[in-house]
């Protein structure tokens, strides 16, 4: 008796379990869009707004207008210090390559950013030190930040230094334009 029910149990949650899925399949179905083979053809919405259309041409005419390219490398170069362009648009990143540091070598890798004509402040600094890693890579992406003072993309703009302290290299310069990549947030916060 006991084995008759069980079975008789587990026959009734089978069936209610297929019972289920068959309805849940056949609206799943009737919400659904039927799609052929999408591969190589576009897909276009059955029905558009006017405001979706409006959106659209409104992100195609602000990627016309914030097409951008980045400039070719130069690789500036201060002994065992190298940067890769002498101009970035505001949201690029400057690479830094540093190759060949010799064991006595230590200090900062001071980036300044320009206060003015004569004047400038520290916006990041990079310690190295030869003894320890004599070849490495890093990126410095100057941005917008309350915490830095940089309240706009006018304090990002200008012409900024790469200082190197504890040795005798000379300065790499380089100028950050006007010029935005797109998706780059630039909106003030001071």
């Amino acid at each position: 008796m006991k084995k008759e029910v069980i079975v008789a149990g587990i026959l009734g949650v089978s069936i209610a379990i297929i019972i289920l899925s068959i309805s849940l399949g056949s609206e799943l179905k009737s919400d659904s869009i039927e799609v052929e083979d999408t591969l190589d053809k576009e897909v276009v919405a059955e029905t558009e707004t006017p405001e979706i259309e409006e959106k659209i041409d409104d992100v195609e005419k602000i990627n016309l207008e914030n097409e951008y390219s980045p400039k070719p490398r130069e690789w500036i170069t201060s002994g065992p210090f190298q940067i890769d362009r002498s101009k970035y648009a505001i949201g690029e990143k400057i690479f830094l390559v540093i190759g060949g540091i010799t064991e006595n070598e230590k200090g900062q890798i001071a980036f300044m950013r320009p206060l003015n004509d004569t004047h400038y402040s520290v916006y990041m600094t990079i310690p190295f030190d030869g003894m320890k890693k004599d070849v490495f890579n890093y990126y410095v992406e100057p941005q917008i930040s309350k915490t830095k003072e940089i309240c706009s993309i006018d304090d990002l703009m200008g012409k900024w230094a790469v200082v190197f302290r504890g040795t005798d290299y000379p300065n790499l310069y380089f100028e950050i334009t006007d010029e935005v990549v797109p998706g780059t947030n630039i909106e003030p916060v001071c």
